[in-house]
């Protein structure tokens, strides 16, 4: 047996009681499983909420280790209180989760991951949180975008800058702009809020004032980037979407939070 400090960023239903989570740990990311979790009086029911900061107690199992005791050590229910800001939950989970292979150990997603829930369920602005989340948690798993030398030529970068590519990896000098047909248009404003955010500490992006359209601009190139590397969109961002799309009032998201307990993904 050991024990493990976790984030919870999956789980699904197992068997007739059983769940199998998705832990993401300082030593990487991997599946354990929560035998008669699913019973009325389980003792684990309510310690293996998704997004729950825990200790978790292994036992060494033959395919899948076994949660035999958790002690959480911050449930963020502030979070748990809003739809979007549960919804920005699980896209920081999603995110990490495909980004981050299974038993590959960076300590560094598992503090960014943290960092984000922290500033979340704190009330920091979501969409910032995120797109800082998202540039740090690239850096940390080498998809670092390039925003101070032109993706293509490597030539230093200046406030002429107005086309990002996803497909070569950053931003384009205005010589090289023209080689990318796909090449999106980037306001100066949104070149220099990306420069900051990605070599600023993460924790500090909730709390910047920015216009809309800047902010909009920004999500819309990570997204575009985001994309390309997985080759996806991400399931969570269609219930973010929605949410913003056609806001409710705060309620209380219990632990399946909005997408339900089968979280198995594709």
């Amino acid at each position: 047996m050991y024990r493990c400090e976790a984030i919870i960023i999956r789980r699904s239903d197992s068997g007739e009681a059983d769940r199998v989570l998705t832990i993401l740990t300082p030593s990487g990311k991997q599946r354990v499983i929560a035998k008669g979790a699913r019973k009325i009086h389980s003792r684990l029911a309510g310690h293996i909420e998704l997004f729950t900061h825990t200790t978790l107690m292994l036992a060494i199992g033959r395919n899948l280790h076994i949660v035999t005791q958790s002690s959480p050590l911050d449930r963020f229910e502030h979070l748990r209180a809003d739809l979007e800001r549960i919804g920005a939950a699980y896209y920081a989970a999603e995110l990490v989760d495909r980004l981050i292979a299974e038993e590959s150990e960076n300590r560094r997603a598992f503090e960014l991951l943290l960092g984000a829930l922290r500033a979340l369920n704190a009330g920091a602005a979501i969409d910032l949180t995120l797109r800082a989340y998202e540039l740090h948690l690239l850096d940390a798993v080498g998809y670092r975008p390039q925003l101070y030398e032109c993706a293509a030529c490597g030539v230093r970068l200046t406030e002429a800058t107005d086309r990002f590519s996803p497909a070569a990896g950053g931003a384009l000098c205005p010589q090289c702009a023209g080689a990318d047909r796909r090449a999106l248009p980037m306001r100066l404003s949104t070149f220099k809020l990306l420069r900051y955010m990605q070599i600023q500490p993460p924790e500090i992006a909730g709390e910047l004032r920015v216009s809309t359209a800047t902010r909009a601009e920004a999500e819309s190139l990570l997204r575009a980037y985001l994309r390309h590397i997985l080759e996806r969109d991400l399931r969570s961002l269609a219930f973010l979407d929605d949410v913003r799309q056609h806001p409710e009032p705060s309620l209380f998201v219990g632990s399946t939070g909005a997408q339900g307990d089968d979280d198995e993904r594709d």
